[in-house]
């Protein structure tokens, strides 16, 4: 009797087994490991910072906060958080694990799941007479959430769905058109409360996070050689039943010629963006963005590469909650870029060597608080750009502000030199591999102003009787130095040294406030 009752639990077993695999093709499990030790320093260009700088009481330098709320702790060298002009070192991990599942012939799936962290960082919590001994009990009060797992990818893919060339993808995925300059990370958004302080679970070195991914449903027409793409995402809502969120639709067509390598695409993207309440009017603000935009590269002959592409911006801006009327936009955008790779078989080290111009229209009014002009508004959107060429500058009024243009928490942009708006930008970029394990890379970044700064309001009260506020400064912002060595130990394991130094031009930056930035970075990453 007992042995039946053990084959009928094993015949079940087999049948429950059975029917589960017959449901999965295939399961793959895969993730990878990526430990990073930072060592940063002046990332506000100052090698040291007063003690009566705002910074160093958690203040901001002009009055009030993004969207109306109060910023926690900016101050000159970070947007939110607690940077300012001495150095910090410190480790930070990854950790993703995915799960691709085949159910199909058309039909599967991808979840991924991530820790990422700063290494046993506590929050300061000291009040005179309590207790300093780490204990969470007073003194320093460790971080409630360090070892959360967030939700990076669930999505699910249909081919051929109702018909043959329709692929369509839902759920949270990563998106990436063309070079990714108008679409390929939604970071920022993904990180917003983080870094605005709600959470406990800040990276204090938020570019490097793994959170990209978008809300959104996307649907591929593949009629090779052209392919046409739709995409709709939900950025950001406050409450289901307000009309205050951001949204992203769009339209890509891409076509690949049969010669030269050649592609060409053309896209419009559609921000609707409602989340800024204009207070005075107790209505949310319109600040939408439509982008259109052609992009394109080719080899005209096998060791060159061509690409380009240019966009223009449309719609609506509001700047901030004081604002009374909604401004036009008219602003436009450049990336041109060309690569050589013509000794890659004459020299063992297979040197390679690019070019690339980009340029971000600015604007050229003052934007003061009440921000209350009515002319167009020709500054750059960034709309979700995911493409990055440099370590340092290219963050600031992202993440990161320097002392003489500190955060302007009550507009938009967030600094008045942030790197995604009126700026132009050169870059000289190589690479070798001394060995076939080994790849060295670099690039020279120049960085100019479109229009001028304006440095009133955020003029430093300690710097207010040097000049006038309302002056104006423009040119050369500065230059960057990022270079990188990267270590192919196995297949599977590779070793990283990213160094980058940002040197403002003193013409732009008030003396004083010119100081070297510097970034060091070692990685070790695993993949499995």
């Amino acid at each position: 009797m007992k042995f039946f009752r053990i084959a009928m639990v094993l015949a079940i077993a087999l049948c429950l087994a059975g029917s589960v695999y017959a449901e999965t093709q295939s399961v793959k499990v895969s993730g990878d490991l990526t430990v990073r030790g930072i060592w940063r320093g002046d990332y506000d260009y100052r090698s040291a910072t007063p003690a009566s700088d705002p910074a160093r009481t958690g203040m901001t330098r002009d009055t009030g906060g993004m969207n109306g709320v109060a910023s926690p702790g900016a101050g000159g060298g970070t947007i939110a958080g607690g940077y300012y002009g001495a150095s910090q070192s410190w480790w930070m991990s990854q950790a993703e694990v995915q799960v691709d599942a085949e159910l199909t012939d058309n039909v599967s799936t991808v979840i991924r799941i991530l820790n990422q962290r700063d290494w046993n960082v506590q929050n300061k919590n000291i009040v005179a007479g309590q207790d300093l001994r780490p204990n969470g009990l007073g003194g320093y009060v460790p971080q409630t959430d360090e070892f959360e797992v967030q939700l990076d990818l669930a999505y699910v893919t249909l081919k051929n769905f109702v018909y043959c060339p329709l692929t369509v993808t839902i759920g949270r995925q990563d998106l990436w058109f063309g070079k990714g300059f108008i679409i390929g990370s939604n970071q920022i958004n993904n990180n917003w409360i983080d870094l605005q302080g709600a959470n406990n679970n800040i990276l204090h070195a938020p570019e490097y996070t793994s959170m990209n991914a978008f809300d959104s449903i996307k649907a591929v027409l593949d009629y090779d050689p052209w392919t046409i793409t739709g995409v709709w995402a939900n950025i950001w809502n406050n409450t289901v039943g307000e009309a205050d969120g951001i949204d992203l639709w769009g339209i890509n067509v891409g076509y690949k010629f049969d010669c030269y390598k050649a592609e060409a695409e053309a896209y419009w993207f559609y921000k609707r963006d409602n989340s800024i309440e204009q207070w005075r009017t107790n209505m949310w603000g319109n600040s939408n963005v439509h982008t259109f935009g052609i992009r394109g590269s080719m080899d005209p002959i096998e060791c060159v590469t061509l690409s380009g592409e240019v966009a223009v911006q449309a719609g609506a801006y509001t700047a901030n909650t004081l604002q009374l009327a909604t401004r036009e936009r008219a602003a436009w955008a450049l990336d041109v870029a060309a690569e050589y790779r013509g000794l890659m078989d004459c020299w063992a080290w297979k040197p390679k060597a690019g070019i690339e111009y980009i340029l971000y229209s600015g604007n050229k009014d003052d934007e003061n608080l009440a921000n209350n002009n009515t002319n167009a508004y020709t500054g750059w959107d960034r709309m979700f750009r995911g493409k990055y060429d440099s370590a340092i500058r290219e963050w600031v009024g992202t993440y990161y502000a320097s002392y003489d243009y500190g955060p302007r928490s009550n507009s938009l942009p967030s600094c008045a030199d942030a790197s995604f708006t009126n700026q132009s930008q050169l870059i000289f970029s190589g690479s070798l591999q001394p060995m076939d394990c080994l790849t060295l890379k670099g690039n020279w970044n120049l960085f100019w102003t479109v229009e001028d700064y304006v440095t009133w309001p955020n003029v430093p009260a300690q710097q207010a009787g040097s000049f006038s506020q309302g002056q104006k400064r423009g040119g050369l912002i500065g230059n960057e130095l990022d270079v990188q060595a990267i270590w192919d130990y196995t297949e599977d394991v590779s070793f990283g040294l990213l160094m980058g130094w940002f040197m403002p031009n003193g013409d732009v930056y008030y003396a004083g406030n010119n100081d070297t930035a510097s970034d060091i970075v070692g990685t070790v990453k695993v993949s499995f």
